[in-house]
């Protein structure tokens, strides 16, 4: 199978996925105090608001919501159509300061330095090129802005895709010791990594990695992340 054909089977499955997607408590932030617990997490990470912030692969809008109802700019997409109409229907109380498109979370069609932040929740390891997936995140983003990734490595890496065929590089997560290494190879600075252990952002107790990783583009003053609590 070639890309087109990957990148076209992982469209369908999330397109098949979307109904369903919410149902996981820490996809549609249904669990108690989960809203906001992932509310506090991206203040601190994020800027000040308000900024431009991108929410890359954004599925069904959670976090989309979430980054919009701490007052910033977000501009979302994912390349599911049921996914993204989902997720406008999630925002349309911030339609003021919210765009939803269907669009290539791997390459999105942005400006170079744009944004104030980009924003990625388990998006990394669904790509097929997850290298030239970040450069082109960091690309869109201002000299002192922000990748904000939220990631986990939950199985050793299969023999075989979620979507069928040859495994994808980071097929069951990535491990924060490897994301940062690919970051820092893409010469990010203020790399800061905090395990995201806490029961009530997940709805269970989870035995897997799971983390947040924000990493400041080069070039200018940076945002630091307030400590977790």
């Amino acid at each position: 199978m070639d890309a087109r054909g990957q990148a076209e089977r992982i469209r369908q499955f999330w397109d098949g996925y979307a109904a369903d997607y919410d149902a996981e408590p820490d996809h549609g932030l249904r669990g108690p105090g989960m809203h906001r617990a992932w509310r506090d997490l991206l203040a601190r990470a994020l800027p000040p608001a308000p900024a431009r912030v991108a929410d890359l692969g954004c599925g069904t809008g959670s976090l989309t919501e979430v980054v919009a109802s701490l007052g910033h700019r977000v501009w979302a997409c994912d390349s599911s159509a049921a996914m993204v109409a989902l997720a406008g229907a999630k925002v349309a109380r911030f339609a003021d300061r919210v765009t939803v498109r269907q669009a290539d979370a791997a390459d999105p069609p942005l400006r170079p330095r744009s944004m104030d932040a980009v924003v990625a929740r388990h998006v990394v390891w669904t790509m097929l090129d997850p290298l030239a997936a970040l450069s082109n995140w960091l690309r869109i983003v201002r000299p002192g802005g922000h990748l904000v990734l939220i990631e986990g490595r939950w199985q050793v890496h299969p023999d075989a895709s979620y979507i069928g065929g040859p495994a994808l590089p980071w097929d069951g997560g990535v491990s924060a010791a490897d994301l940062t290494d690919a970051l820092q190879g893409l010469g990010v600075t203020d790399l800061v990594v905090t395990p995201l252990v806490e029961e009530v952002l997940w709805g269970r107790a989870v035995e897997d990695e799971r983390y947040l990783v924000v990493a400041s583009v080069p070039g200018g003053a940076a945002h630091v992340p307030e400590p977790s609590a």
